[in-house]
Order: C-alpha cells, then sequence, then structure tokens
C-alpha cells in the first residue's frame, strides 16, 4: 500500500510543483534578470547562480522583436544603476569587492572624452605604480582627447596584471567609467610599458571583442621556452584571440629588461595565425639603440598608429582560445563553461544565411549568438559544426538570450536569438 501511494505521489504533480512550472510574470522576470545581474560572474558561486536564474528566465514565451526593443532597454537601464567612478581628475579608490579596493587615477580629457585608455602601468615583483603610467600617457591622451584611467595592479608581482584579481578590476574600471562618461564604447583602447605591455597583450586578446585597439610598449606576451631556452612559442589564450583587433607593438632591439625574443616570436605566431585565419590588423614596430625606454616619439607616436581604428563587433571570422572560465562571451560566441586553450573558429557566410564553427573540444554549452546585424533571421538559418548540421530553421528571440548577454552591459553585444552546437 505504501509502495502505492509512493507511486503515485511520484507521478501525479503537486500543487506547489504546478505553482513552480507557471512562466514567471514581467515583474518576476524583471526581478529575475536584475538578481542575473547583480550576480559576481567572476566567481564560481556567482556563475552557478546565474545559471540558477537563467533556467528560469528560460520558461518564458518566446519574444516579438517590439518586445525584444522593450527588454534590451530595461536590461541597459538597470547596469546604469551600477558602480560609477570619481570624476575629478586625480587619485581615487575603486572598490571592486567589499574587501578589496583598487587603486586608480584619472587622466586625459574627463569633460568630454572622444575615447577611453586604460594605461597599464609596468613594474614586476614589489615593484610598479600608476603614476608611472599617468606620467607616460598623459599628455598623448590629453591631446587625442581621450579620458584616461590608470589602474595599478591589486598585487605587484611580476605578472600583476593577471595576478590576484587585477584583470577583474580591469574590467570593472573600464564598464564602471562607460557608465560615468558618455565616451563611444567602440572606442575603447589598451595600452602600456613593460608589464603593462604584457598586460595589453594578454587582457586585449582575452577582451579583444571589447576593444577598439592595442598598443604594447616593451612588454611581450609570457614566452614559453625549449630546453636551450630559445622561445619556441607564446602562452595559450593570446594569439588567436586577437584576429579582429588592430594592435601595435614596440619593441627595441637591445631591451635588457624585456628582450626582443619574446615579442619576435609572438609577432612570428601572429604572421602564422594571420596565414590560417586571415585578418589580423597586426603590426611589429622594432627599431634599435633604444634599450628600455619609451618609443621614439613618445607613446603620442604609438598611439597614433591606432588611435582612428573603431571596434567591430560583428566580424564576419572569430577565432577564441578561451583562457578565463568567467569569460563566457566573445563576439557573437558564447560557451556557459569554456574548455580552456580550445580553440574555436566560427565564420558566418551571410550570403548564404549561414555559420560554421569548428571546435578543439566537445562543445558542450558552445553557441552561436545570433541577431539581425550578423544573420537575416526573417529567414532560415543554418548552422554547421565542422561538416555536420546541427540546425536549420528560424531562431527563436528569448529573454534568457538577451539577458544573460547584457550582463556586460555593451549594447553592441546583446544578442536575443541562439543555437547551441551540443546537447
Amino acid at each position: 500500500m505504501f509502495g502505492s501511494l509512493a507511486l503515485l505521489a511520484l507521478l501525479v504533480p503537486s500543487s506547489r510543483s504546478i505553482q513552480a512550472s507557471k512562466p514567471p510574470t514581467n515583474e518576476e522576470l524583471l526581478g529575475l534578470a536584475e538578481s542575473y545581474l547583480s550576480q559576481d560572474p567572476t566567481t564560481p558561486k556567482g556563475r552557478f547562480e546565474q545559471q540558477r536564474l537563467l533556467r528560469r528566465i528560460d520558461a518564458s514565451p518566446p519574444l516579438t522583436p517590439a518586445e525584444v526593443k522593450s527588454w534590451t532597454a530595461k536590461l541597459l537601464k538597470l547596469d546604469a544603476q551600477g558602480p560609477k567612478l570619481e570624476k575629478k581628475s586625480g587619485r581615487h579608490f575603486f572598490w571592486t569587492k567589499p574587501e578589496e579596493k583598487g587603486l586608480y587615477i584619472v587622466g586625459g580629457e574627463s569633460k568630454n572624452p572622444k575615447g577611453l585608455l586604460i594605461a597599464m602601468h609596468g613594474g614586476g615583483e614589489g615593484s610598479g605604480d600608476a603614476w608611472s603610467a599617468h606620467g607616460e600617457f598623459q599628455g598623448a591622451a590629453g591631446k587625442l582627447d581621450w579620458l584616461m584611467i590608470c589602474p595599478e595592479v591589486l598585487k605587484k608581482t611580476e605578472h600583476g596584471w593577471t595576478d590576484s584579481g587585477s584583470e577583474e578590476f580591469v574590467l570593472g574600471l573600464v564598464g564602471a567609467a562607460l557608465r560615468t562618461w558618455r565616451i563611444d564604447r567602440n572606442k575603447v583602447f589598451l595600452s602600456g610599458h613593460s608589464m603593462g605591455g604584457y598586460g595589453t597583450w594578454t587582457l586585449g586578446a582575452h577582451h579583444a571583442d571589447l576593444v577598439a585597439g592595442l598598443a604594447a610598449s616593451a612588454g611581450a606576451p609570457t614566452p614559453i621556452f625549449g630546453a636551450d631556452r630559445e622561445v619556441i612559442d607564446i602562452d595559450a589564450g593570446v594569439v588567436p584571440c586577437l584576429r579582429n583587433v588592430p594592435m601595435i607593438v614596440y619593441q627595441s632591439d637591445d631591451d635588457p629588461q624585456v628582450p626582443p625574443a619574446a615579442n619576435r616570436a609572438a609577432a612570428k605566431k601572429v604572421e602564422e595565425a594571420r596565414a590560417l585565419w586571415g585578418g589580423y590588423p597586426f603590426e611589429y614596430w622594432e627599431v634599435e639603440g633604444q634599450g628600455h625606454g619609451l618609443p621614439p616619439g613618445g607613446m603620442a607616436a604609438l598611439l597614433a598608429k591606432v588611435k582612428d581604428r573603431v571596434r567591430d563587433t560583428r566580424p564576419a571570422k572569430v577565432v577564441w582560445q578561451p583562457r578565463l572560465e568567467w569569460k563566457r562571451q566573445f563576439y557573437w560566441l558564447w560557451w556557459s563553461d569554456p574548455a580552456r586553450d580550445a580553440t574555436v573558429v566560427a565564420e558566418c557566410l551571410r550570403d548564404k544565411n549561414e555559420i560554421t564553427v569548428t571546435c578543439t573540444a566537445i562543445p558542450k554549452g558552445l553557441e552561436v549568438l545570433l541577431d539581425g546585424k550578423l544573420v537575416d533571421l526573417e529567414k532560415e538559418v543554418t548552422v554547421r559544426l565542422g561538416e555536420k548540421v546541427v540546425y536549420r530553421g528560424q531562431p527563436l528571440l528569448t529573454l534568457a538570450n538577451l539577458v544573460k548577454t547584457s550582463a556586460a552591459a555593451d549594447p553592441d553585444l546583446v544578442f536575443a536569438a541562439s543555437v547551441a552546437l551540443a546537447p
């Protein structure tokens, strides 16, 4: 008898489960979206909570184009309530988390900026400060009418820009600066000297979809050495991701602190990538006899090589080699749990309304993000994984897609449709 009742309880849903299965109301959806956007995606706990909230949001019905426009405006308005920066030039602190704060310096044109420059300082173990970057870049940023933010690494280590949360800190500063000033989001630039050049290479690659141009001075990505100490490769997650972002790299042939071998190897890897995938608007600028000093003409000469560039948010081909667990969107790709160091190559054939993707790892959780700027959503869209057709049809517009892609608060990277590449 007890077994029969237990079986009946499993087969017949309770009133509580029926209630839970009802689609959320618009008011509830707005609350769920607000909660999603308030989570910290750089932590496992924050990503887990976002996934939970997204499943609930995904219970809502598909959207019409008019509803997409309305919801996008609501979501971006929610983000506008996020943290902002001090507008006054000089030294300030930005509270990234309750337990820590990061130093940053405001300079350049802070009233009506035409672009945003993140200027990263040099240094190493126990050394380096934001004022050095301020001195190197202040004049150049002012002449370009760019706002300049000079962050200071949270901990002074050899790889300070990618250690101890400094990378997350820099991304937080970019978002807060764009909330504080009226700046074209397609005119964000990263630059730096010495260790700041390393930061430009590395953060610029990890977040190439967010920037218009990169300018590295006397700093290189992490080299990989062979048995006899020659540079045989460059750390993963850098060169492949740079396909669609303009970059200038300055190096002196006699630099005693950052010898040219690493940058020469990196430039060679860029050439190999260009031959394989096309793209790569990259320039390597090597001179003689400058030691570890600034480029001839200073930082103004370096930035002049990228100053007119504008970010391309819908490149026809995207190459992504994920390096960060919390970097889940890259241009028009989304990977809920990115496989570290896998290589994804995605190409949009607009004349065929078709997307083709290859991936060196099992693409579980990997999605192609779609909108009317990338393909014609009113016609049949075909998505291939390798030679296999994984989707053919008209993708639905959903609030879940809008919410997850609006977390970066970047209107040009918000998508309403997606196609999963694997179950």
